[in-house]
């Protein structure tokens, strides 16, 4: 992946070589930081750029930023509106990936939240698919739990607890599958390394609940308000044993980053027939109708980038 042009850095869009800290810099020695991830969507017909739900997005992100005691002096809007702007000075014509990032910028020794100073960035990249296999991944259940609310906060975006996901990320891939599933301390079904997750058995759509340490997902809550508004289907918010995920009629992902992935096989065992499920394929068709501004009813989700 090619590195930006521009990036937006501590309150203006400069280059992107000279937005560089320094080795010693506290977000990077310690973890003391935060990121959002957002996307946007190019709509050929009408030559526009759509950014999905930014609002909820940037609100997110100050909220993971209070989990760390961080003061940042922006607004969701203002912040929303630094990112149409990086956008437009790129001219992007083709699906992006926007990546807000903030840290603890002091070069100092000494793990600590308190008395340090923020800094901010905003990149947007040109961006595909996050799981190739998207029509039918197959996934293993993780030998790492999921961070805990205690030990990290997991319902924020926090740099240094990402590793949990890596960790998990990583042995999956190079024992051949393409994502994890990763359980809570408890046994329960939490998330995939980076993107919640959804069941169907017997015509209802199940998803842990936010108490399973997932992250409250902004694709998530997409896409529960579609299957109950759209669909005109029941989704139940509760724990999930990991012995369920075997014997569902259709399992998938959900995230900004994965956007929506049919799992079709869990640790050599298949999901049902093994293939990507009607309502799974039909939420999908119904999600990206959404995102790509096609749909005048959730039209308020997409922020557009180019004014005409």
């Amino acid at each position: 992946m090619a590195t930006p042009e521009l990036v937006f850095f501590d309150g203006k869009i400069v280059p992107y070589k000279e937005a560089k800290v320094g080795v010693l810099t506290h977000g990077l020695n310690y973890g003391t930081g935060i990121f959002g991830g957002i996307r946007g969507y190019w709509n050929d017909e009408e030559k526009q750029m759509f950014v999905f739900r930014p609002l909820d997005h940037y609100k997110r992100f100050l909220d993971s930023g209070k989990l760390l005691r961080m003061e940042l002096p922006y607004t969701k809007e203002n912040l929303t509106e630094a990112t149409l702007e990086l956008i437009r000075k790129q001219n992007f014509r083709e699906n992006v990936y926007i990546r807000p990032l903030a840290f603890y910028g002091d070069e100092i020794i000494g793990v600590r939240l308190h008395n340090l100073t923020p800094r901010m960035s905003i990149a947007a990249v040109p961006f595909g698919k996050y799981i190739e296999q998207e029509e039918g991944a197959h996934v293993t259940i993780s030998s790492w739990w999921r961070v805990e609310d205690n030990m990290t906060p997991a319902r924020g975006k926090i740099v240094g607890a990402y590793v949990n996901s890596a960790l998990s990320k990583t042995d999956a891939q190079l024992s051949g599958f393409d994502e994890a599933i990763v359980l809570s301390q408890n046994g329960h079904v939490s998330e995939g390394s980076a993107e919640n997750i959804f069941m169907v058995k017997n015509g209802v759509f199940i998803t842990p609940p936010v108490t399973e340490n997932i992250l409250e997902g902004i694709v998530r809550r997409t896409f529960i308000q579609l299957i109950q508004d759209e669909l005109g289907m029941q989704v139940q918010e509760r724990s999930i044993d990991r012995t369920e995920l075997f014997l569902a009629d259709e399992l998938f992902f959900g995230g900004t980053g994965v956007q929506m992935v049919s799992i079709t096989k869990i640790d050599h065992r298949l999901i049902a027939d093994g293939k990507m499920g009607p309502l799974t394929l039909k939420l999908r068709d119904l999600f990206f109708d959404v995102v790509f501004g096609r749909s005048a009813k959730y039209r308020n989700w997409c922020m557009p980038v180019y004014k005409k």
